[in-house]
């Protein structure tokens, strides 16, 4: 049973960190991320660079702590949708097909943090505890 209480970290790991390395590319190469953002036809690319770097870097460090972990889950979810029907489309291509699918699974994933939380070994579960120590100390 004290095994399956670091599942929930693994998965949010392996999940955030390649979410978080992603931001942290886009940091190191703002040109080719913009000039590929306005190939794609997305309107204001700076913009549009700003919210993916935010939101991955962002929300990947958030997710490994699991801090808010189902707003970010969600956040993400949608972040990984708009990036496979944006950017891999073009299914006549089996690499582009690929990551249209790698896309979709990782969405899956992330709602499964959604509807679960973030588990036993994180920010939100140590919140919960210590908001109810406090209430029942307050209470007594």
């Amino acid at each position: 049973m004290t095994a399956t209480r670091y599942l929930p970290f693994a998965g949010r790991l392996m999940i955030g960190l390649p979410f978080a390395m992603s931001g942290l590319g886009k940091l190191a190469a703002y040109g080719a991320t913009t000039a590929m953002i306005g190939a794609a036809g997305l309107p204001f690319p700076p913009l549009a660079y700003a919210v993916a770097v935010a939101v991955e870097l962002g929300g990947g460090v958030l997710l490994v702590a699991g801090y808010q972990a189902r707003v970010v889950a969600i956040a993400l979810a949608v972040f990984s949708l708009a990036a496979a029907v944006s950017f891999h489309n073009n299914f006549a291509d089996q690499n582009q097909m690929i990551h249209f699918l790698k896309n979709v699974m990782m969405a899956g994933g992330l709602l499964q943090i959604a509807a679960f939380g973030a588990g036993a070994l994180s920010v939100d579960n140590r919140r919960k505890n210590g908001e109810l120590s406090s209430s029942a100390a307050l209470a007594a």
